[in-house]
């Protein structure tokens, strides 16, 4: 086999790994009934907004966790590009076979449905060849990313797992029905198991604070804080932040758990 084919191969098979990713991580979206809504009807600028946070955040993910350990900036950006169209055309593809677009659909939804289902599709192309590559790896890009390149992981993981359950009318329920002593006693749980699951896990950098108070404010608090920082993002993105200040912050509140548990187990995720 020439040099030439091998690498046509190589190339296929990450082609075929990032739509199985892809499919792998948007197919849950894809069955949530709240998702076609917001697609078709989400304003255009906060599309325009979400479309380029996600093309951002699957650049770090190539940065800092892509499959392969030595690239450029050059590369990743390529590597970005195929995830991107790979996520779109996976989400068109699926929601022209489930009939949720189709001939009748006009211009403007479908390209709001396919974009909001891009997102985590796209995450799940970058991720493919780690998710899915036979044999075993140790995070040594991860670990090389650095205190800041760390963060931007527990960001992704959060954003991952919060954009799960963000558009299902749950989440606004749970905090419509929550107390403020439930509120706070939330915020406790979530610091507590992202403060056991981050060193469970095990972070690069975090055995120089071990039994440390900083370890606690360098991973467990900023954790939190990414978490609540992409909540917001999440639920103003749907429109939910649109009621009152005190529901606003209650769901907050409540998304802020998922997203906390997104981003202690950001190093199995990605």
């Amino acid at each position: 086999m020439s040099a030439r084919t091998a690498a046509e191969d190589t190339y296929f098979t990450g082609l075929a790994r990032a739509a199985a990713g892809a499919l792998l991580f948007g197919f849950p979206l894809l069955m949530t009934m709240e998702m076609w809504a917001f697609g078709a009807h989400m304003d255009r600028l906060r599309l325009a907004l979400f479309v380029l946070v996600t093309a951002g955040v699957a650049y770090g993910l190539s940065r800092f966790a892509g499959f392969r350990d030595e690239t450029t900036a050059f590369d990743d950006a390529l590597d970005t590009a195929a995830a991107l169209l790979v996520g779109f055309g996976v989400s068109a593809g699926l929601l022209f076979a489930m009939g949720l677009i189709g001939p009748g659909t006009s211009l403007r939804e479908a390209v709001g449905m396919i974009a909001v289902q891009a997102a985590p599709a796209s995450m799940g192309a970058v991720l493919a060849n780690r998710q899915l590559q036979a044999g075993d790896r140790d995070g040594e890009k991860e670990d090389r990313a650095g205190y800041l390149g760390q963060l931007f992981l527990m960001g992704a993981g959060a954003l991952f797992l919060a954009f799960n359950v963000a558009p299902t009318e749950e989440m606004i329920l749970i905090g419509f029905r929550m107390t403020p002593w439930h509120a706070a006693g939330l915020v406790l749980l979530s610091l507590g198991v992202l403060h056991a699951l981050v060193y469970t896990v095990g972070f690069a950098g975090q055995h120089e604070h071990e039994g440390h108070p900083r370890a606690f404010a360098h991973y467990t608090l900023a954790g939190y804080g990414l978490a609540l920082a992409v909540s917001v993002y999440v639920l103003w993105i749907f429109g939910r932040l649109d009621a009152g200040m005190s529901e606003a912050v209650r769901a907050v509140i409540v998304l802020g758990f998922p997203a906390a548990l997104g981003a202690a187990l950001a190093r199995l995720v990605v």
